[in-house]
């Protein structure tokens, strides 16, 4: 996108929520360091508060979040300006319609309730010219298909799809870019990337924490919702789908949606769901819950590729550690030569996707010191890197600013996933209680028992 595409303004709908706070106002202080964000701010909150008192707001929360610099801030400040009101009513748009004179791409982020999306966009169509509009919308991006659906034809009443970005945080992940960088920059995976050498493929997103004071939103939602049906699905695809024949936003989205709609339908079978003890007495959650904390999946992608390889997922909290990792198991030597038995463990490549660092290492066999023809395992390492990288966040604004949707989901690719996922959302299984500081139910277990069992990742050295 040519520089003239840029939004020329920033409106941010609930600005003084909790996202606003912990992910939005650090990034925009990202941004403003590196020089990228030079156009209004302008904040529509309920709050009590003027553009003076908003801005010890945000210095405020950027103080708690530990990301306070003066310098920066004193170039963000007079960017701000502030809007306050019921964002269901029209004073609020008059008045923001005013805030914006002489802007004419303006970018919408609506960090609110999906429930309240309607009533916004309906009212920015009816009281703003949105030609040369874009708008952001944070998940979770509906609660099933047809609630997702509804969402798009709301947002498509006023805006084009390409002006529309679904924000999901883990696509703008350093780790993640570098997964997706891995795969296709490197031309010895290829022979090896596919039904005749994969045994199977895993990702495991395990959290050590609980749902830390967000008890009611969680008990909305549940694992399955909460990061399996967006955030593992997403990475999920981007180790299964074909190489893009181009670099535009369309050529990735288009190849992910294939392997979306080339995933089965879950069914009953494929998953097993637990919830930690004493989750039902975190603040907000029912004392009956029956919400799953804990989530195994075993996918299947009927695609020529991966047709007979089982992709396995697991997601939790309260478990050993705090990780996610991706292991490509690959097939065993078909006869093995030596005198010692073989390894019980195959050759793979792990990737390592945070949030401590960015590792990929590949699992081999070699022989050790002496006479015999003897091994060990051992890892190979290709990256391990710690260190600040750019924040989803950051990357993430900046890039529907210029109107880059790359590593935002379209619409067919929302939907898909849903229709992987809906079918046990529906299905009332048993919620099978597990310890804190264990890997979920013993159940879990049998999902990959066929295949050698999980992978745990373990701490960082």
């Amino acid at each position: 996108m040519s520089d003239a595409a840029r939004s020329d303004a920033l409106v941010l709908f609930g600005g003084t929520g909790d996202l606003a706070r912990r992910k939005i106002y650090p990034a925009l202080l990202s941004l403003a360091r590196n020089g990228v964000l030079d156009v209004p701010v302008i904040v529509v909150a309920h709050s009590d508060l003027d553009e003076e008192r908003l801005r010890g707001y945000i210095r405020d929360a950027l103080r708690e979040e530990g990301r306070l610099d003066a310098a920066v801030f004193a170039k963000l400040a007079p960017l701000l300006r502030y809007v306050r009101g019921d964002y269901r009513e029209s004073p609020v748009y008059a008045a923001l319609r005013e805030a914006l004179v002489g802007c004419r791409r303006p970018l919408y982020y609506l960090a609110i309730p999906p429930a309240a999306f309607p009533a916004v966009v309906d009212r920015l169509g009816d009281a703003s010219d949105v030609g040369h509009a874009r708008v952001v919308v944070e998940k979770p991006f509906g609660r099933d298909l047809a609630t997702a659906q509804a969402l798009n034809r709301t947002l498509h009443r006023v805006f084009a799809e390409h002006a529309i970005f679904r924000i999901d945080h883990y696509l703008g992940k350093e780790a993640v870019q570098n997964l997706f960088y891995f795969r296709f920059a490197n031309s010895f995976l290829e022979p090896i990337f596919n039904r005749h050498y994969v045994a199977s493929v895993q990702l495991t997103m395990a959290e050590r924490f609980g749902v830390e004071g967000r008890g009611a939103f969680y008990d909305s939602v549940g694992a399955l919702r909460d990061v399996v049906q967006n955030h593992l699905l997403q990475v999920a695809t981007l180790l299964a789908m074909e190489p893009p024949n181009g670099s535009d936003a369309d050529a990735l989205h288009d190849e992910k949606v294939k392997v979306l709609r080339a995933m089965r339908p879950l069914a009953p079978g494929d998953v097993v769901r637990g919830q930690y003890r004493g989750y039902r007495d975190e603040p907000g959650v029912a004392t009956d819950s029956t919400v799953e904390t804990f989530a195994a999946v075993q996918l299947h992608v009927d695609s020529w590729r991966w047709s007979g390889v089982p992709f396995f997922i697991r997601a939790g909290k309260r478990l050993p550690v705090t990780a996610t990792e991706v292991v490509v198991e690959l097939r065993r030597p078909p006869h093995w030569i030596f005198d010692e038995p073989p390894s019980r463990h195959a050759n793979y490549v792990r990737f390592r996707l945070g949030p401590d660092r960015v590792a990929i290492a590949m699992g081999v066999r070699a022989k050790t010191p002496g006479a015999a023809l003897v091994g060990d395992d051992v890892e190979l390492y290709c990256a391990n890197e710690r260190g600040p990288t750019i924040d989803a966040y950051e990357r993430l604004i900046g890039d529907a600013m210029r109107g880059d949707g790359t590593l935002f989901a379209r619409e067919d690719a929302v939907e898909a996933a849903w229709q992987v996922v809906e079918p046990v959302l529906r299905n009332s299984a048993q919620v099978r209680e597990y310890d804190a500081g264990t890997w979920g139910p013993p159940e879990a277990a049998a999902i990959t028992a066929a295949s050698g069992g999980w992978r745990a990742p373990v701490p960082a050295a």
